[in-house]
């Protein structure tokens, strides 16, 4: 993709141009992974062809509609792993390791390992979703689920960082900011966020507390929007595959371009990757010297923001106290719709997230899967 590199890609981090800005960035280089090619994403065999430009549908696992999905994607956590999960924290924790400073080298997951590569495995050659439920957060104190989260996180994928300082952990919630704090990112409020990705392999999502009201997550297939595209709309689809103009957010360096470039839809080993947030698109148009979005491009956006708002390729869930999603951001885009939260502070929906490059894949661009900040 132009002008993505292994050092820059400043995509990630969703924005609305209504508050501040966090600074510039920088982003630390991923160590380069070896990987079978496509990772079970795979093309249609050559004979089928679908549109002028000779595109493939995506034949995998991952090109799932709503309806044709069992409930095999949600796992119950049983006693034992709950209980090796406590464990390996508090042994870390009594060694001297907050979520900061813990790494895979230094919280042992015991028995879970082969849980931990059959997670992996989903995330790379099956859907491209799980849903952990009773991660044990009643069991802990909150820094303790902290090195928990990022201790178990860390033995899918390297932590990367999520914003300008480079925080590996971030607590999604609603702080209330007045409109005078200028442009904050999405995840601070409690707006509704439509169809996107995230940064790097792997984006998980930790319920701590639910909302009073709403604040539903919303996952679709990425292959499934790329066939129904392919099928009805190539030329479309083809207008996605041309690199367009990213608007920074206000997250960038002192003297460096608000805006980037980059092809929402590319091939990582000869196989789709698709990498999507539409109002980066959109509040690009404010800098005059980005390339003009034509009415094809218009018209692919709102076709894919379509087809992912529609329930028969949507997939949604009601996050309960415990749960942990893991998506693979490249076969994934997820959505999270406005809420109300309870008045008592200590009751407000609160969530944390972590971005991982993955150890056992990479599904998108090296820039990409590097995250932000300067860590």
């Amino acid at each position: 993709a132009a002008e993505v590199t292994a050092t820059r890609a400043h995509p990630p981090g969703h924005t609305r141009r209504v508050e501040r800005g966090e600074g510039g960035e920088s982003v630390e280089p991923v160590e380069p992974i070896e990987r079978r090619s496509g990772d079970g994403f795979t093309v249609a065999p050559t004979g089928v062809r679908m549109g002028e430009s000779g595109r493939r549908p995506i034949e995998s696992a991952a090109a799932w509609r709503s309806g044709e999905l069992d409930d095999r994607w949600c796992i119950e956590l049983s006693v034992r792993q709950r209980a090796t999960i406590v464990d390996a924290t508090r042994r870390a924790v009594e060694a001297g390791y907050t979520a900061a400073t813990l790494s895979a080298v230094t919280f042992a997951p015991g028995d879970l390992a082969g849980d931990i590569a059959a997670w992996s495995r989903e995330l790379a050659e099956g859907r491209g979703f799980v849903l952990l439920r009773g991660f044990p957060v009643d069991e802990m104190s909150l820094a303790e689920i902290e090195v928990a989260y990022v201790g178990l996180g860390s033995h899918l994928g390297r932590p990367v960082g999520q914003n300008a300082a480079g925080d590996r952990l971030t607590h999604v919630i609603d702080e209330r900011l007045p409109a005078s704090a200028g442009q904050v990112r999405l995840y601070r409020t409690r707006q509704r966020q439509d169809f996107h990705s995230d940064g790097a392999d792997i984006i998980g999502l930790l319920c701590l507390q639910t909302a009073k009201r709403g604040g539903e997550s919303r996952i679709v297939s990425s292959a499934a929007i790329y066939n129904e595209m392919l099928a009805t709309a190539p030329d479309l689809l083809d207008a996605l595959h041309e690199p367009l103009c990213w608007d920074r957010q206000g997250d960038h360096a002192s003297g460096e371009r608000p805006w980037f470039r980059l092809a929402p839809i590319d091939e990582i080993d000869e196989a789709p990757r698709i990498f999507y947030i539409g109002w980066y698109l959109r509040d690009a148009q404010r800098h005059a010297d980005a390339d003009r979005l034509t009415p094809r491009h218009l018209a692919a956006m709102e076709l894919l923001e379509r087809l992912a708002n529609d329930p028969g390729f949507h997939l949604s869930m009601d996050f309960a106290r415990g749960d942990v999603q893991l998506l693979n951001n490249a076969r994934i885009l997820h959505s999270r719709e406005a809420y109300e939260d309870h008045p008592e502070p200590e009751r407000r929906r609160h969530l944390l997230r972590l971005w991982l490059a993955a150890h056992r894949f990479a599904s998108v661009e090296p820039g990409l899967r590097a995250g932000l900040g300067s860590r």
